[in-house]
């Protein structure tokens, strides 16, 4: 039998990072973007779990609403105005299956095929190729230093009349580490707002600081009701679990709801009832501070040892917080020939080309993380990138 597929399938690629994992072995984890597992708040969990079972068995196991369970979609509300300053009473939450989901569904909401989504370069693999999946068009703004310039925004806006999504991750950037500055967040909405462009902001890191000034949020500065938040539980809980939330305005919720009920009819209850009550019965802030500090001290670890071994030729950045790394080969490298050969020494990173918006485009870049691998594997793995290198730059 031959098979015809979509043509909306048929030219997606597989995301780069999953078939590493896949094929990573028992290489140094420097590839993976889930959090470390000494975050999980395991006793918890199983105590919480035994209870909801013992005692509200039916509920956890009964078909439920779309828009999510109740008392969690109110704690996830009252968290995001006291956390995020974010206007909950006229931006309704909804729970999600992941953060994934809300990105899926904020551009199922806005765009038509042939439609353009406006993105950081690079972005997060999984935002990028559930737009590609709907048949929208992207086009990337490459990120300086303190985020993507408002100035490129407005004539990349200009220059494709069809743009119908702005998509950023101004916090803790994923694949690059990095935040967007204040000025450039309030010069950014500006020019989403003279365009009339719906930005989705993706803030799945924004617990995780651990150090340097906290940033507002661009929902928070939204007066007009152009800015779609999406976050989830993945990094400050489990990323197992597959519990997201969107805040918007009404009539964008309304939208997203009918989309959500097409494809899952409603997230885990089981799960959302497991966040709600972690939430309201167990230190949160103080959970959360743990995850911060535990990752402080690991990216502290790996800046030491980069600055250490790395060669001087390779760059990389510094974040204050999140999960990534993101370094840089002087240009015209072989990046792709050096993570290859990272691989077969026992470390496994993630090509800077699976995180672009024009997949024919070229990178000496990768992304690694210190979440994941344990301090010893910190030390070792980066030893064996920085040999690596040494060799590489070499010849």
């Amino acid at each position: 039998m031959e098979y015809i597929f979509s043509d909306k399938l048929n030219s997606l690629k597989p995301s780069a990072i999953r078939e590493i994992l896949k094929n990573s072995g028992n290489s140094i984890p420097f590839s993976a973007g889930n959090p470390s597992p000494l975050s999980f708040p395991v006793d918890a969990i199983r105590e919480l779990s035994a209870d909801i079972f013992q005692n509200n068995s039916t509920a956890a196991l009964q078909y439920s609403i779309t828009e999510g369970y109740a008392p969690l979609i109110e704690s996830v509300a009252a968290r995001l105005k006291s956390r995020f300053n974010i206007d909950t009473d006229h931006n309704p939450v909804i729970i999600t299956s992941g953060g994934q989901q809300g990105i899926e569904l904020a551009c199922k909401a806005f765009c038509n095929e042939g439609d353009t989504v406006i993105c950081e370069n690079p972005s997060f693999i999984g935002a990028l190729n559930a737009f590609r999946s709907l048949g929208t068009n992207l086009v990337g703004i490459d990120i300086e230093g303190d985020g993507i310039s408002p100035e490129k925004l407005d004539l990349a806006l200009t220059e494709n009349p069809r743009a119908k999504l702005i998509y950023l991750i101004p916090t803790f950037q994923n694949p690059r580490g990095t935040t967007t500055s204040l000025e450039k967040r309030k010069a950014i909405y500006e020019v989403a707002l003279r365009h009339k462009v719906m930005i989705l902001e993706d803030n799945p890191y924004g617990e995780l600081r651990f150090s340097g000034e906290e940033i507002p949020t661009l929902k928070s500065m939204d007066t007009e009701g152009i800015v779609i938040y999406c976050s989830s539980f993945s990094k400050i809980l489990s990323a197992g679990m597959r519990v997201g939330f969107v805040s918007a305005p009404e009539a964008v919720i309304q939208k997203m709801v009918v989309a959500k009920q097409c494809e899952d009819v409603h997230t885990n209850i089981f799960f959302q009832m497991l966040c709600h009550r972690f939430m309201t019965e167990y230190d949160f802030d103080g959970h959360i501070k743990g995850i911060c500090d535990l990752y402080g001290r690991k990216c502290a670890l790996m800046m030491s040892e980069l600055d250490k071994n790395m060669p001087k030729e390779i760059t990389h950045t510094v974040p204050d917080g999140g999960l990534f790394v993101w370094l840089t080969m002087p240009a015209g490298s072989d990046m792709l020939g050096y993570i290859k050969a990272c691989t077969a020494a026992g470390v496994s990173a993630v090509p800077g080309i699976a995180f672009n918006a024009d997949t024919e485009a070229s990178s000496d870049s990768f992304r690694i993380t210190y979440a994941t691998p344990s301090d010893e594997d910190i030390v070792k793995g980066i030893g064996i990138m920085a040999d690596v290198a040494k060799n590489w730059i070499k010849s």
